[in-house]
């Protein structure tokens, strides 16, 4: 039975504690306690990130205005006018001429956030030979990946080892320093990829199945070392899924709810679109003195093949309305965190699988591109535009864009660190390569979070001959690794045991029997025969010690 098949089987198991006004609710358990920051704020921000599922026609969402004749016979039935009714919106006449933007008529609520400076618009974001299937381009989108061999078919999110690293450790119950859940996924009954961690035993659960709005509550937990008396079969996986179900609602719901009812959102009226309410959620969750770190909410249906766009009408359509719906949604939703005063805690960002080819493919639609813009919203934000505008002059086979100006993981190690903090080892952790001397100007400068205050995972990773640095009773380092680690572990006194370590999807890879002396112990762990990615180091003595680590291989 796969995983996706049982989720679905699992839901009659519910019960209803927690219904949220009906919006659809998923909480994933933090690793270990959150290690505070000495800089004031910087712990408390917030990255929400919009999802565009079925990759968005940047191409009509943003016009290259210079270039409006090539648009023009490339879209002849599909372009947006540039002059009467329904024609484009003027962005920023203070662009140069050849990065002039004309903005779709349908966001206009986008266009008084970006004239209150608070949106950046990020052009021609991509990666190397982008694929174009909607399953393997979102797999990789949340994965961090792109389609080189070793970074094809990662199996955990970027989103979940950027969690499990900045707060690295195993379980997954509150405490009094982290009470929430580090990551919470509205709008979809079915568990983020990006958010899978090193142990993929995702549980979901649907607790109130649907109101008249058409959402639903669930509660989720990721995250914990392999459970080491389930067995390695299916049954074992699917024993430890139920397991993880029943742990998610008693650890987490009451806390969620509890946080919820103590929030609120202002008297801003938020529209009647699907991603709005989940963007209000977030906001009241927020006010409610929530600590998640990240939120990813929804947006579906721009998977737009056919009739794009009304056939009488261009700037109305299946495409228009999810702008209008993005725009009024987050506009709503700044307008809200304005109000109730946490508008400089929070940043939103969006991101698609893929973009649109430059050319209409006959049926009023577009068909599977390749490169896309991203956008990020909120007081915090270097407010413009990030480059220029795509070449619809110089296509590649099959009208397809090219010439990418930025891979999307430069967006991410941008906003993970300069907005969230992540230190350098974290930002390697967690993309597997070095984005960090490629960053982008997206985060304003009385915003940029100083290299002194990032969140670095001193937890799992620590320098041994730092001077007067505490030893823990066990650590790894250096942690990312390459070739040979050095395990240290602090024994109450002499025994036996064992060294395991275990891939991603709980499976045991290897182990070898140890002997411990009493005090400090330093052991060679050899991983140069493992492939780059993310693994569990787990060590267990003979009188019932057990500890676990999270090794990261580059």
């Amino acid at each position: 039975m796969n995983r996706r098949k049982f989720l679905r089987l699992s839901a009659p198991l519910a019960l209803a504690p927690l219904a949220l006004d009906g919006i659809s609710l998923r909480a994933f358990a933090p690793n270990s306690l959150m290690q505070q920051l000495s800089c004031e704020g910087v712990s408390d921000r917030v990255l929400v990130l919009v999802q565009l599922k079925g990759g968005n026609d940047g191409i009509n969402t943003f016009i290259p205005i210079a270039q409006y004749d090539t648009y023009a016979k490339l879209r002849p039935t599909i372009r947006i006018p540039s002059t009467g009714t329904g024609a484009y919106i003027s962005l920023d006449n203070t662009l140069a001429a050849a990065d002039q933007i004309g903005l779709h008529p349908a966001m206009t609520a986008l266009k008084n956030l970006y004239d209150a400076g608070k949106v950046n618009i990020v052009q021609g974001v991509g990666y190397a030979d982008q694929n174009r299937s909607h399953f393997k381009g979102t797999d990789i989108w949340l994965t961090g990946g792109d389609s080189t061999a070793e970074n094809y078919n990662l199996t955990t999110g970027w989103m979940g080892r950027y969690l499990g690293y900045s707060y690295p450790g195993i379980g997954g119950s509150p405490t009094a320093d982290m009470p929430d859940p580090l990551g919470i996924q509205l709008g979809s009954s079915e568990s983020s990829l990006g958010f899978h961690t090193a142990d993929e035993h995702t549980a979901s659960i649907n607790l109130s199945g649907q109101d008249p709005s058409g959402f639903y509550s669930l509660v989720s937990e990721i995250g914990g070392a392999p459970i080491a008396n389930v067995p390695n079969s299916e049954y074992g996986n699917e024993l430890q899924f139920i397991m993880d179900v029943e742990q998610s609602i008693s650890v987490y719901a009451e806390r969620i709810t509890s946080v919820f009812n103590a929030g609120t959102n202002s008297a801003t009226v938020y529209p009647d679109w699907r991603l709005a309410d989940q963007l209000r959620t977030v906001a009241r969750l927020v006010s409610g003195g929530s600590r998640t770190k990240i939120y990813l909410t929804q947006l579906g249906g721009f998977d737009t093949h056919n009739v794009q766009i009304d056939p009488s009408e261009p700037s109305i359509g299946i495409h228009a309305t999810l702008l209008q719906e993005l725009s009024e949604s987050i506009k709503a939703f700044q307008d809200d965190l304005q109000a109730l005063g946490l508008d400089d805690r929070v940043m939103t960002l969006t991101f698609s699988e893929f973009g649109r080819k430059a050319a209409e493919n006959g049926n009023w639609g577009t068909d599977h591109g390749t490169l896309a813009p991203m956008m990020l919203f909120g007081k915090g934000v270097q407010a413009g535009v990030t480059g220029t505008n795509v070449n619809l002059g110089d296509l590649a086979n099959d009208s397809q864009l090219q010439y990418q100006q930025y891979d999307y993981r430069q967006v991410f190690t941008t906003v993970l660190q300069d907005w969230l903090g992540a230190a350098n080892d974290t930002i390697n952790a967690t993309l597997f390569e070095d984005y960090l001397s490629q960053k982008l100007p997206l985060v304003a400068n009385n915003y940029l979070v100083s290299p002194d205050c990032y969140l670095s995972a001193i937890a799992t990773s620590i320098n041994p001959d730092a001077a007067n640095a505490a030893t823990p009773a066990i650590a790894l380092y250096p942690n990312p690794v390459r070739g040979l680690a050095q395990l240290r572990y602090q024994s109450p006194r002499y025994t036996d045991g064992t060294i395991s370590i275990w891939h991603n999807n709980g499976t045991q890879i290897s182990v070898r029997k140890i002997s411990l002396q009493q005090g400090d112990n330093q052991l060679v762990v050899p991983v140069q025969n493992l492939p780059a990615g993310s693994y569990w180091l787990r060590l267990d003595t003979t009188d019932g010690i057990s500890e676990t680590l999270q090794m990261v291989v580059y």
